[in-house]
């Protein structure tokens, strides 16, 4: 029999091993979603002068109070749908540090560790108190990829379909080749689509989401060839919403499923979505909790970014 190859990058490819995987029913026996999720504490957190190619940042100081709020009532909107939240001190030479996604990601038995772009995030993945807590207390064993020549932010990049173990790999600086692959065996994914983004786009979870493996959100002009989108939207037939231009920029594409019914975005987002859209996502069996992540969305990144699941 012969099987698909597990890292593809063409449309064509893809949806032969799509089709592939489907005919054989191979999908993932393991949970859909986090069973728990952590949080780095916004202290220390200001806009990042190294991060010029995130065009979502906007100029203006941080009301550092009024972060602490949001962070505490994003806590809060993670434990009403039933999620423990591990939180961990933030640092103030770590000024990303509240984007802990990028750094760090788990699967069961694993952290993985990222490798970063910018050098002042690098210091994000040597914080010993996370790795400390994940080796000795949780027993996982640690995958570092920040010891590694590549460049590989994990799921800012990398979007999961954990259903269906299928791994989503928009290219830009924020990762390289070497990543993608490292990426692709550090989650033992089952098959992973690797494609460009056009180049103003710096992390595909800013323009794509999977919803607990059952539903896509896709703002399809970010990608460099149109025939991506088209081809991803095919592996979640009647279930694809397309975002605006408006709705991508207002963070709707930075959402995250909780659970199988329960989806995060933030205020933002939810203001931006036409009703059209949110009545499909209510439609498709969704609840969605809007939370109020203002101060943060100024340095470029909304609540998907903010939140590291753990498996």
């Amino acid at each position: 029999m012969m099987h698909p190859p597990m890292i593809v990058t063409t449309p064509s490819a893809f949806l032969s091993a799509l089709d592939e995987r489907e005919r054989q029913a191979t999908t993932r026996a393991a949970p859909t979603t986090m069973a728990a999720a952590l949080l780095v504490h916004p202290r220390g957190f200001r806009v990042s002068g190294q991060s010029v190619d995130n065009v979502y940042m906007t100029v203006g100081p941080v009301d550092s109070a009024r972060a602490v709020d949001q962070h505490h009532a994003l806590i809060g909107a993670l434990e009403r749908c039933g999620l423990p939240v591990l939180v961990f001190p933030g640092r103030p030479d770590l000024e990303d540090g509240v984007f802990p996604n990028n750094a760090f990601a788990t699967r069961p038995g694993r952290l993985i560790v990222g490798s970063m772009c910018h050098p002042i995030r690098q210091g994000e993945t040597r914080r010993e108190d996370i790795r400390r807590f994940f080796r000795d207390v949780a027993r996982r064993t640690i995958v570092d990829l920040s010891t590694r020549a590549l460049v590989a932010e994990l799921t800012g990049p990398l979007i999961i379909d954990h259903r269906r173990s299928i791994g989503y790999c928009g290219m830009s600086q924020r990762v390289d080749e070497a990543g993608c692959a490292a990426m692709h065996e550090a989650f033992e994914l089952a098959l992973t689509y690797r494609f460009d983004l056009k180049p103003d786009e710096y992390h595909t979870n800013v323009v794509m989401s999977v919803l607990a493996g059952r539903a896509l959100v896709i703002h399809p002009g970010s990608f460099a060839d149109p025939a991506v989108p088209e081809a991803i939207a095919k592996a979640y037939p009647d279930r694809v919403l397309t975002l605006s231009d408006e709705e991508k920029l207002g963070f709707a594409g930075n959402c995250i499923a909780l659970t199988e019914r329960d989806v995060l975005l933030s205020k933002t987002a939810f203001d931006t979505l036409r009703p059209a859209s949110r009545a499909a996502l209510e439609g498709w069996g969704f609840t969605l909790h809007p939370v109020d992540v203002s101060e943060f969305e100024k340095a470029g990144g909304s609540v998907r970014c903010m939140v590291c699941e753990v498996f």
